[in-house]
């Protein structure tokens, strides 16, 4: 495991698999960021930007240096003038899709079912 990923992540304080896993893609964006990558393949950083309107850059440019340490997503750069840099997600990036393809499958059910239905059948 790399060095980055044991300062950041308090080992001592992950009790199971679920906790590590929650730990290393929690937060607001990182799931988005890497279903945009999953999805849609290689990205610029202003691609994403433009993907997530409401995400900083400082934020984005955070989540994807932790999405990197934790090799997640590959950053390559390109000997450019000006230079290039191009996200794409790792094999062990690539082998969340499957996770996240249920979370969100999940999520349209539980909107579809409980939060906007409820809403539809108020008049709200």
């Amino acid at each position: 495991m790399a060095t980055e990923i044991k300062d950041r992540i308090n080992l001592q304080e992950i009790n199971c698999e679920k906790e590590l896993t929650l730990a290393v893609i929690g937060g607001k964006w990182k799931l988005i960021i890497l279903w945009h990558l999953g999805l849609e393949g290689t990205k610029r950083f202003s691609e994403l930007k433009k993907l997530i309107p409401h995400i900083t850059q400082k934020m984005l440019t955070n989540q994807l240096r932790e999405l990197e340490e934790d090799q997640l997503v590959l950053r390559k750069v390109y000997a450019e003038v000006p230079p290039r840099v191009e996200y794409s997600l790792t094999d062990y990036g690539q082998s969340l899709l499957p996770v996240l393809r249920m979370m969100y499958d999940w999520g349209k059910d539980y909107g579809n079912n409980v939060v906007w239905k409820n809403n539809s059948q108020t008049g709200e």
